[in-house]
């Protein structure tokens, strides 16, 4: 008997060209199939769930199209022709169900098409990259439980070809599919070559007995201030068996306490009959929830999910079927805000003023994997991000994208597959009635929003990017998505005679009901709501234009980006020799400086650090660059600004002028040089963390333009009893300014300037200073934001931090390290140990209170004054509290320097130290989760950074500090 779920059929999977095996599919399944050696030509290793490029990647037979220029070397599918990138995929499988048992094979995703060959038996599965197919192979599996599983795999219909001057979507034609349009290349990534053509998602084998539950669909509508919540669900039941199934439904809600242990919320089983062959829909019977624990967005609360379960027992056969799903209480709530004209999203009543990005898809040859997931969402959620934009040429992305947006609180904005570019305009003008199919659309629409819709983390659906879909589509979408009359406004609700039926379902029983629907990504609410292009800009901006009247004119502006240059590692990485050329610095007759990179920067699309006639270059500002490594850390610099002011920026405005902004983009999905906060071998760049620091929920802020100092309280809650402590230092280590503000209370959802920082308008200011921002709690002392900024006089530059470089600062690192594994967390307790000045009396005492409660760096200290000694003790004390389970000593290292001044700019990395290491190979170990880094401390400051990673089997990890007066790496842990 097989056991009744699912199993996933991930591994032992073989590839073939198509052209290559002369044998039928029915041969492959029963009398010739292919040895089981992957080195049995043409047979090789698969890359499933994966793509062609990926298999072919994977056997070495492909350069990797993201390192260099190699891409231009593998053949596009529009000079192959289709037949080169169709191939077979062979695996095996073993499942011998009983007489009453039922077995599907379910594919989550194929692109484009395929034939399906099990045990000599064809089936045929349909178009659309955006679909579920699941087969009952009952009938056609082996007597012995030995499947031979055959899968020929065709890619989209119209892939296209590449005009020679590239653009966006290249010729377009890729629209005429229901497919990702990026994979024609973008003027942020290359052609993909063979489309993602692919067995590209999940493939598993299903077991049930009579009955097998379909689609759940689980809703919750909250009432009295959401004290009050209803769990309605539904569930679709296909009777596979030949008679009447007498069935008792079950349904089960559970929440985690601790660990493995479990409490009941609500149990409740109910009976019906289905007959032979029937498929139906069951509604159960609503379950109230008294004060529920809700989900809450990243900064605004926690993550509470229950698991809710769904079984079904049939009469002589006891559980036929089950399924699960975490499960998140919350109310979302989007209307078009009267004051700001953006749109506005409420989540549980309250208010979310939106900062987050512009998501491509993770890697744009489908590997996608869980830990990859992880990373990527819990890299957004370290930024204090709170909403992710799925574009529209990209992915209707998968459960696990949004099983991690679930727990990390990154609010969904999930597109539809339609691009202005491929869709109505571009270089040629692209058809603009979408795909040739639009039934086909509809139905891979509706498959996933199925598909998604129980994740509390997503938002809103969007018909596209920069366009709306055609008419019929539009037409039919906006009726599939309408919401359900629980979840508009009360004095938006007009119901006809025709609809009270419908206002009587219970509202799981909607294909969704909960979210809005609109239209498209600049319509009804962000950018100007019209449809005119009025996002962007995506280039280099002076910082201070953020914070000005006129930067951009509507309440919400769905993309806006910039640059995003890497750290010279990843340059070494990822390209040859001749693609680690700077780039010239050519300057213009009119004073502004035009850069031209090097080719194979320019094929990675590189976005410049200078906008001439608009702005001049930012790297400049900080002296001549010298090579590679000079310009990557100066870019560092640059990107930590760039967006630490387009955010601060954003949030100066806060309701009074916006309600909500995405950064185009957060990510590459390859080895781009532009739009992005990490690089796609998982590194964080200095824009990482000025995102980090600029979105914290309660947050203090220089206005670039006014010079006021800001507070801003994203929270619910008012702040009471807080100050801000405003200390400027000079490039000698001198502190010639030092203020503190009186008590404050800071309204809830506020911005609000407090007072002009006054250092530029005083007696001989220095040309270029540091500003050292914290606000803190009176009572205690404890830090709510602390905020560093580096900064020149109007018309001035950064060049004299050039020759600060020289000055060497010295460091205490005390670090411990916890070891379980192959996973690590380390604190390191970084302490400036120049001389400080002793009128100072909170400037030294980092005592953070982390308001959030991070769970995975756990930075909350206690919140009571603390001597630098006091301070070591109960650093110790948290590190003895955490599991004992290889926990190191304490070590300390010294980083000797003779001058008194600000530590600038220190940034940790975790490299691997193995015996066998080859000269020039990259030794980072990737991805790290830091909770600070690209971090500058004044003198007598102290710090702890919390750092977690996995380091592979064998190899022993070391951590590195480097800084901008800082020459070469200091090892501070081995």
């Amino acid at each position: 008997m097989a056991n009744i779920g699912k199993k996933i059929l991930n591994k032992g999977w073989l590839a073939a060209r198509s052209t290559e095996v002369d044998l039928t599919g029915v041969e492959l399944t029963t009398t010739h199939p292919p040895s089981s050696s992957p080195t049995s030509l043409p047979w090789m290793e698969a890359c499933v769930p994966g793509t062609v490029l990926a298999t072919l990647l994977r056997n070495k037979l492909i350069p990797d199209p993201f390192y260099g220029l190699e891409n231009e070397s593998i053949i596009d599918i529009a000079d192959s022709g289709r037949d080169y990138y169709t191939f077979w995929f062979f695996t095996t499988f073993h499942c011998k169900p009983t007489s009453s048992q039922h077995v599907d094979l379910n594919f989550r995703a194929i692109n484009y098409s395929a034939e399906v060959y099990m045990n000599g038996h064809r089936r045929v599965l349909p178009k659309g990259m955006f679909r579920r197919h699941s087969l009952d192979v009952t009938d056609i599996l082996h007597p012995d439980g030995q499947n031979l599983l055959a899968v020929m795999v065709y890619p989209p219909d119209h892939p296209g070809k590449i005009p020679p001057e590239g653009g966006q979507g290249g010729d377009h034609e890729i629209g005429k599919d229901v497919a990702t349009q990026y994979v024609e290349g973008w003027d942020w990534m290359a052609p993909i070559r063979d489309r993602n053509t692919g067995i590209w998602d999940e493939v598993s084998v299903s077991v049930t007995g009579p009955v097998k539950i379909v689609d759940p669909h689980l809703v919750s509508s909250l009432f009295d201030d959401c004290t009050r919540a209803y769990l309605h669900a539904s569930t679709e039941l296909v009777n596979k068996s030949s008679s009447v199934a007498e069935c008792d439904l079950i349904i089960q809600v559970t929440t985690e306490l601790e660990g493995n242990i479990c409490s009941l919320e609500h149990l409740r089983k109910e009976h019906l009959s289905i007959y032979p062959g029937a498929h139906v829909q069951y509604t159960f019977s609503k379950a109230f929830f008294y004060k529920p624990n809700l989900w809450w967005p990243n900064g605004m609360g926690k993550q509470s999910l229950y698991n809710v379960e769904i079984s079904v027992e049939v009469k002589g056969f006891a559980e036929s079927d089950s399924w699960s799903h975490p499960f998140g209480f919350r109310k979302i709530e989007s209307d078009i805000d009267s004051a700001t004209g953006g749109r506005l999203f409420k989540v549980n009543e309250q208010p979310i003023f939106i900062r987050g990005g512009n998501w491509i898809l993770s890697d744009g040859l489908l590997r996608l994997s869980d830990k990859r997931y992880k990373t990527d969402i819990k890299f957004h959620a370290d930024m204090n991000f709170n909403m992710i934009r799925c574009w529209g040429g990209g992915l209707a992305e998968r459960p696990e994208f949004y099983h991690y947006c679930d727990i990390y609180g990154l609010l969904v904005w999930q597109e539809f597959w339609i691009t202005g570019d491929v869709d109505g305009r571009g270089v040629p003008i692209s058809n603009p009635d979408g795909p040739l199919d639009h039934d086909l659309f509809l139905l891979c629409a509706r498959d996933t929003v199925k598909l998604l819709r129980n994740h509390p983390s997503l938002a809103l659906w969007v018909g596209g990017n920069e366009q709306v879909p055609p008419d019929d589509i539009n037409t039919a979408l906006k009726h599939d998505l309408r919401l359900y009359p629980y979840f508009q406004k009360l004095d938006e609700i007009k119901i006809s005679p025709e609809e009270i039926s419908l206002v009587l379902k219970d509202p799981s029983q909607y294909l969704d009901g909960t979210r809005i629907y609109v239209q498209g990504s600049m319509w009804d609410g962000f950018a100007n709501g019209k449809g005119d292009f009025t996002d962007g800009p995506y280039e280099i901006q002076n910082p201070e234009n953020f914070f000005k009247d006129d930067f951009y004119m509507y309440g919400f502006n769905p993309e806006v980006g910039s640059v995003g240059m890497p750290v010279a590692a990843t340059i070494r990485a990822t390209m040859p020799p001749e693609g680690w050329q700077i780039p010239l610095f050519k300057e213009l007759s009119n004073g502004y400086v035009e850069e031209v990179p090097n080719p194979v920067w320019d094929y990675h699309k590189y976005i410049p650090y200078s906008k001439p006639n608009l702005v001049h270059d930012q790297i400049l500002h900080y002296g001549t660059t010298k090579d590679l490594d000079d310009f990557c850390l100066k870019a560092q610099l640059v990107n930590y600004i760039q967006y630490q002011a387009l955010l601060e920026g954003w949030t100066s405005r806060m309701w009074s002028k916006y309600t909500g902004v995405l950064i185009w983009k957060t990510q590459n999905p390859w080895t781009g040089l532009r739009g992005q906060f990490y690089d796609h071998l998982h590194d964080q760049t200095a824009g990482f963390y000025g995102c980090r620091s600029a979105a914290e929920p309660i947050h203090v802020q220089l206005n670039l333009a006014t010079y006021f100092i800001e507070v801003v309280n994203t929270t619910a809650s008012i702040l009471y009893d807080v100050a801000i402590e405003v200390s400027v230092w000079e490039l000698d280590g001198d502190c010639p300014y030092y203020k503190v503000t009186e008590v404050l209370s800071i309204p809830s959802k506020r911005t609000v300037p407090v007072t002009e920082m006054t250092y530029p308008k005083s007696m001989n200011p220095k040309p270029v200073y540091f500003l050292l921002l914290k606000l803190y709690d009176v009572s205690d002392h404890s830090i709510l934001s602390r905020n560093f900024y580096w900064l020149h006089l109007p018309g001035d530059d950064y060049k004299l931090l050039e020759p600060y470089r020289k000055k060497t600062v010295p460091l205490k690192i005390t670090s411990q390290t916890m070891v379980d594994g192959d996973s690590y967390e380390m604190q390191m307790h970084v302490e400036n140990i120049s001389k400080k000045p002793e009128s100072k009396d909170l400037l030294y005492k980092n005592n953070f209170f982390n308001s959030n409660g991070d769970k995975d760096f756990g930075m909350s200290s206690s919140k009571t004054v603390q001597s630098h000694k006091e301070h070591q003790v109960n650093f110790l004390q948290r590190m003895s509290r955490k599991s004992s389970k290889g926990r190191d000593a304490l070590r300390t290292e010294i980083i000797n320097g003779s001058e008194t001044g600000v530590a600038f700019f220190l940034h940790f990395s975790v490299h691997s130290s193995k015996k066998d290491q080859k000269v020039g190979e990259d030794t980072r170990i990737l991805p790290v989760h830091y909770s600070d880094n690209y971090f500058s401390l004044v003198p007598g400051e102290v710090m702890t950074i919390a750092l977690s990673f996995e380091v592979p089997q064998g190899v022993t990890p070391q951590v590195k500090l480097q800084g901008w007066n800082y020459h070469g790496a200091h090892t501070v842990y081995h």
